[in-house]
């Protein structure tokens, strides 16, 4: 492990000891800043992604690939509103999911708590840095980010904006990091990271997931790959259902949340596939 990553992964720790016991009401306040500095920041993060966009252009990047790396005024600013609405959220550090006192008056009792530091591994969409960090602060874990070489430049806005907005309100700036580098190999120090880093998520296609649930030291959240289900049943008002498939799909194809596999109970399908 290099030292500048046990440096990075060291600070994440101590990030996360002040953020464990953070309020609901400072988490929030650090969240809605985050909102306000993205839309503060607005230029300076369109202008790096446009020279993210200039480069995968010159690469020959499939125009799919492109749309998700591309920001514009109306990405933006869903990436503020997706902060608002995390900071609407109940704050889950602290909640008693179960609890019972036994016969010698012992009280036993499951409460969520932080993880610590969660790292995340990532591709193009430079949405999910924001997302990421947002989710990560409001359940009381600092973020280690690791995004696609090809969004560098816009992760490091985003992150510079998120960065500062933290701090403004009280929190350390290493609540949120961009983990540096361009190649696999800083992917791999945050698999090789057990005991610096809590838990690693990866985010993407099938090819990442499974290298990171192969090669990680560092206990996975193994997440989904995609081919997202609509299914229509016979109950459905068909008009409804065809407006939704269509939306499903060609909303934003190059998704991974976007529609793949349509189901369509047998009773009405004769009517209902035609559309």
């Amino acid at each position: 492990m290099s030292e500048d990553f046990a440096q990075i992964a060291l600070r994440g720790r101590e990030a996360a000891r002040v953020l464990a016991l953070a309020t609901r009401a400072a988490k929030d306040s650090a969240l809605e800043a985050m909102a306000a500095a993205l839309r503060a920041d607005a230029d300076q993060i369109l202008a790096a992604n446009s020279g993210d966009i200039a480069a995968a252009e010159a690469e020959q990047t499939p125009a799919h690939m492109i749309d998700r790396l591309r920001l514009d005024d109306a990405r933006l600013e869903g990436m503020a509103l997706g902060l608002e609405d995390v900071a609407g959220l109940p704050d889950p550090v602290g909640e008693v999911l179960r609890g019972s006192t036994l016969a010698n008056g012992l009280q036993m009792r499951q409460i969520r708590v932080p993880f610590g530091v969660v790292g995340i591994i990532y591709e193009a969409r430079p949405n999910v840095t924001a997302d990421a960090a947002g989710i990560c602060l409001k359940s009381g874990n600092a973020a280690l980010l690791r995004g696609s070489s090809s969004a560098l430049r816009s992760n490091q806005a985003i992150i510079s904006s998120l960065r500062a907005a933290a701090v403004e309100v009280g929190l350390p700036a290493d609540v949120v990091q961009l983990v540096p580098g361009e190649g696999r190999e800083s992917a791999k120090e945050m698999m090789r990271a057990r005991g610096l880093v809590d838990v690693l998520i990866p985010r993407g296609g099938a090819g990442l997931i499974q290298s990171v649930v192969t090669e990680s030291t560092v206990p996975v959240i193994e997440t989904g790959v995609g081919n997202c289900h609509v299914y229509v049943d016979k109950a459905a008002d068909l008009d409804m259902a065809s407006r939704i498939v269509l939306n499903a799909k060609t909303h934003r194809p190059s998704v991974c949340n976007a529609a793949e596999s349509l189901l369509v109970h047998a009773e009405i399908a004769e009517a209902f596939v035609p559309r």
